[in-house]
């Protein structure tokens, strides 16, 4: 079994990512931290995994570096930052579910995110981490940065359209819609009970982090000066994610054309599946699993294409998709520990 530890594992993408772990043929949870909760039990702040017996320990790179093979950071952003160069130093893989090192210009991570990028010579190496769209890249890498949940369905729903070069305009526009676990463990006037219950609000409108990741992603997919318009909302569902991009087609582009390249594109992909024509994901259909489901309509009259994913935030938009590249850094087979059907109810 390979030793690793999850960082900041009493947040709600490390405790997916502790859950997910313990139930994984090849990983081994030796160390979970938390500066807030050390020395509590995992099962007694989360009753639910009452089968282990870890306890919430202080975060310490070093400690971590003589325990672990594999450190799995779910931390807020600097975080990551601090801890990376120390762990990398004494042959740990990292695996980064914060916004640290998936901007590869550190100028636009610093405009983005108020502070100046602490380990900017390891920008380069880090790997982002979307294996359906760059798994190449993965096998063997120090380093992964996982993408924001948000990027993560809405690469998903434009790569087909963009690599195929049928995209006009690099205008790209995306709403999207997230459960309230997306903002963290800790509870806020905008995202407690009251505030959420029975309403649907956007919010950070044109100014959320996720939108310089989304550029620079369909930048690499190929669309030439990608100008993208980004907005979050805030739904009332404990998790779940739900992205729809609109991107302008080339006239000859027809409604058969549209559902095969997005057929052909995913036909391989394990946790991949595009909805028949007529079909739209539901973030109900893909509720606590490592799944994307993609829908795609072409409106003809506006030469627009509708592609639209569905993600668990917890899971594709964080942990799983985690330990999906840990699996592929370590050559391990990319499905284990993931390939549990998703809840029916």
């Amino acid at each position: 079994m390979i030793p690793v530890a999850i960082v900041g594992a009493a947040g709600y993408a490390g405790i997916e990512l502790t859950r997910l772990l313990l139930g994984h043929p090849s990983f081994k949870p030796v160390c979970v931290t938390s500066a807030a909760d050390a020395g509590k039990r995992v099962n007694e702040l989360y009753p639910g995994l009452s089968g282990t017996n870890l306890v919430f320990e202080a975060p310490d790179a070093a400690a971590i570096a003589g325990r672990a093979q594999v450190a799995f950071l779910a931390v807020p952003h600097t975080a990551a930052i601090a801890m990376t160069p120390v762990l990398l130093d004494a042959g740990v893989t990292v695996v980064d579910c914060s916004a640290d090192f998936r901007l590869r210009d550190p100028d636009v991570y610093a405009a983005w995110y108020g502070v100046e990028h602490g380990a900017r010579d390891l920008l380069g190496e880090a790997v982002y981490g979307l294996p359906e769209l760059w798994r190449a890249a993965l096998p063997g890498a120090r380093l992964v940065a996982c993408p924001g949940c948000y990027p993560t369905a809405t690469l998903l729903a434009s790569a087909p359209a963009v690599r195929a070069g049928v995209v006009t305009s690099g205008r790209v526009i995306a709403d999207a819609i997230s459960g309230v676990s997306g903002a963290g463990r800790g509870a806020t006037a905008t995202t407690h009970f009251v505030s959420v219950a029975e309403s649907v609000a956007a919010y950070k409108v044109g100014a959320h982090r996720h939108t310089p990741e989304i550029a620079q992603g369909l930048a690499d997919l190929g669309l030439r000066n990608p100008a993208v318009v980004f907005t979050p909302h805030l739904a009332p569902l404990s998790r779940g994610l739900l992205s729809t991009v609109y991107l302008e087609v080339s006239p000859g582009l027809s409604v058969d054309d549209a559902y095969a390249l997005y057929r052909d594109a995913y036909a391989d992909e394990a946790f991949v599946t595009v909805c028949e024509p007529g079909m739209q994901p539901a973030t109900g259909h893909v509720r606590g699993s490592n799944r994307a489901h993609v829908g795609v309509v072409l409106d003809t009259a506006s030469r627009t294409l509708i592609a639209t994913c569905a993600i668990d935030n917890l899971v594709k938009g964080a942990a799983g998709q985690a330990v999906q590249c840990a699996n592929i850094a370590l050559g391990l087979p990319e499905a284990a520990g993931l390939a549990a059907p998703a809840p029916i109810v």
